[in-house]
């Protein structure tokens, strides 16, 4: 009886074995491509445009709050003395300015979003770090790499499926 169980065992056990054996596992790994270009192309002329023009419409957008944060000022000012007509008149200003801002605003997000994807479809930099990425994964046997830059949607993962520091050390030889 003791023997017909261990044969029974060792037979289930070698069924199971041969099941998963035959499954493919998909294995993924996770990869920071900001960090990396931050890495790599703070020298080059494209990224350099981007960064002066991110900075350009940043002061352009702290010129433009601080004018509205100016005539706010002004209408409370106006309340306080109770100067009816002023109070109209900075609140249409106002509203102009405010709609504006987000005008302005919104156009040069799309701007700096639409040069920051060109930057990252075109670059030849962009070109060598994605056959870099493919190269690791396949010596690593992954089946699939996400990004985990900022504007994904990935909450948590192990920071041993992370191969950001290989991708670098990669291109830095």
């Amino acid at each position: 009886m003791r023997i017909k169980k261990t044969v029974f065992f060792v037979a289930a056990f070698i069924a199971c074995a041969s099941v998963f054996a035959q499954q493919k596992i998909t294995n993924f790994g996770v990869v920071d491509t900001e960090r990396i270009y931050a890495s790599f192309s703070r020298n080059s002329t494209k990224m350099k445009n981007y960064e002066k023009m991110q900075a350009d419409v940043q002061m352009e957008l702290d010129k433009r709050t601080e004018e509205i944060r100016s005539i706010q000022a002004k209408i409370q000012e106006a309340q306080e003395l109770e100067l009816k007509d002023d109070v109209k008149k900075y609140q249409n200003e106002l509203r102009t300015k405010a709609a504006a801002l987000k005008t302005y605003k919104d156009s040069k997000e799309k701007e700096l979003a639409g040069l920051k994807q060109s930057l990252s479809q075109n670059d030849e930099f962009y070109k060598k770090l994605n056959a870099t990425i493919r190269r690791i994964a396949e010596n690593e046997g992954l089946s699939m790499i996400i990004n985990v830059d900022k504007n994904q949607f990935v909450l948590w993962y192990s920071p041993s499926v992370d191969i950001t520091d290989k991708v670098i050390d990669a291109l830095s030889k």
